[in-house]
């Protein structure tokens, strides 16, 4: 055992690839699972979300004027590819996470020593909230992919010796489309302020070609001119990218309140969609840690930009607490922080000795393996066993594919609320060749097959066939069927 850790052993040379690699494939399983299988059917908010993606055209300047464009885009491409299905809807999210921990990953390495960017990933890939915003099919992964690529880029920018004309590009892209998700501004403001206070940054900034940076600048501004036309047409979308709440005046006490439950409440946890608090105890101890590291290096230019942009944040969260996802990656930063604080002292008590050094990643990997093993039972748990958490999700939309829509043309009876998204189903499905018509009444004449919903089915005279449940307590019969002359 003690001659795999010796320092000249292959296994000792190679234990970070070794340890991406495991991270990588434990990763790609972990989607897979949360993206089919937990918790394995849709919220409102993606039904929403589709709905919006579904309504998506270019000829219609009206139907582009809202939040998070780029996401809603690519969602219309994958149901436009696949038809409408849980998996189609959550694609791009299940995508942009696979690229959000990716970014992570390099990001962390240039901030910290190798063995913090693979623990401070580890943990933060198996927390329930990221799980959550990485199988939903709304835009919540992107409040965390923006940030996470936008500080790599910066990054290296500022310290890498290579590829640097590559990483002035990627940065001056993804930018300009991190502006049409909100919060996103507020980091773009801090790592511009950085550029401007800081003399690191301000000296790296001052050797730039005057005529890369000229057309750089004048490639972002040709990316954000479609989301300036849209505010002027909507100034509306402007107080939203800025995270102004839809009421006015916010209740801050109650704001407060809801962001301490969010990630405090640990002796009485909440279930809804989102399983509160989103991060465990031992997740807001490294944290803490990691609050204090921060204090003391605060002069340098990583550390400019995160306060910088935490201060903004916080005044957004408490007059608009839906945004938390937006602070997912200053706590990351913050964990990796209180983690590289644990072992900077402890290898100050050992500094010549490799074994010791190595005895004292043995309770640290111990500690983030608890925290990675609680985060994905917590998740895995709560969101398939969990009765009031599993009512938030539908597995309607894979019922009415597998069960109701068999073959031929299917008429299909719905209530007034569901009617935008079966008819979403409908004109997306036709596009792909499949048959579905939506109506709120009773058809005179019926057309193929016809079924009604749970919420509809009084309206239908006909004799039941065949009632489709799920296996919930709770509303199960979810489909009717029936048979017609």
């Amino acid at each position: 055992m003690a001659r795999w850790f010796n320092p000249d052993s292959w296994l000792y040379r190679k234990r970070y690839i070794i340890g991406y690699m495991i991270v990588t494939v434990g990763f790609a399983v972990l989607l897979y699972l949360a993206g089919t299988t937990v918790p394995g059917g849709l919220t409102k908010a993606e039904e929403q979300a589709f709905i919006q993606s579904s309504e998506l055209d270019l000829q219609n300047i009206d139907t582009l004027t809202i939040v998070s464009l780029p996401f809603y885009v690519a969602q219309r491409t994958a149901l436009e590819m696949f038809g409408p299905s849980v998996i189609s809807i959550k694609l791009w999210g299940l995508i942009f996470a696979l690229v959000t921990g990716i970014g992570a990953v390099l990001l962390l390495r240039r901030w910290f020593r190798p063995n913090i960017a693979l623990l401070a990933t580890a943990i933060m890939i198996t927390t329930g909230q990221f799980i959550y915003v990485a199988q939903s099919g709304t835009p919540s992964i992107t409040y965390i992919m923006w940030p996470v690529w936008l500080l790599l880029t910066a990054t290296m920018i500022t310290t890498s010796e290579h590829h640097r004309r590559f990483w002035k590009i990627l940065f001056f892209i993804i930018a300009p489309l991190s502006l049409y998700t909100p919060l996103n501004i507020y980091l773009v403001l801090a790592i511009m302020s950085a550029g401007l206070i800081h003399p690191h940054v301000r000296y790296v900034l001052r050797k730039m070609s005057r005529p890369h940076l000229a057309l750089f600048l004048l490639m972002s501004i040709v990316i954000a001119a479609p989301l300036g036309y849209l505010i002027i047409r909507d100034p509306s979308l402007a107080l939203q990218l800025l995270g102004a709440p839809q009421s006015w005046p916010p209740d801050i006490a109650a704001n407060a309140k809801s962001l301490v439950q969010q990630y405090f409440n640990f002796i009485h946890p909440q279930s809804s969609s989102l399983m509160t608090p989103v991060l465990g105890l031992g997740s807001m101890a490294l944290i803490a840690l990691g609050v204090w590291r921060l204090i003391k290096i605060r002069y340098t230019a990583r550390s400019y930009t995160l306060v910088t942009w935490v201060v903004l944040l916080i005044p957004v969260l408490l007059i608009n607490p839906v945004y938390t996802s937006a602070a997912f990656v200053p706590l990351l930063i913050l964990l990796a922080m209180g983690l590289e604080f644990i072992l900077r002292s402890w290898y100050g008590i050992f500094p010549r000795n490799p074994y010791a050094r190595f005895v004292g990643m043995v309770p640290l990997v111990i500690l983030v393996g608890g925290l990675v093993v609680s985060g994905l039972n917590r998740y895995f748990s709560g969101y398939r066993y969990d009765p009031v958490t599993a009512s938030y999700f539908s597995t309607d939309l894979t019922l009415l594919d597998t069960k109701v829509r068999t073959g031929g043309t299917v008429t299909l009876v719905v209530d007034d609320s569901e009617y935008p998204f079966y008819m979403s189903v409908a004109h997306v499905g036709k596009q792909t060749g499949d048959k579905l018509i939506i109506t709120t009444t009773m058809p005179a004449i019926t057309y193929g097959n016809l079924a009604a919903t749970h919420a509809a089915h009084a309206r239908v005279g006909y004799p039941i066939e065949r009632v489709i449940t799920t296996g919930r307590a709770n509303d199960a019969d979810r489909f009717y069927t029936y048979k017609t002359k």
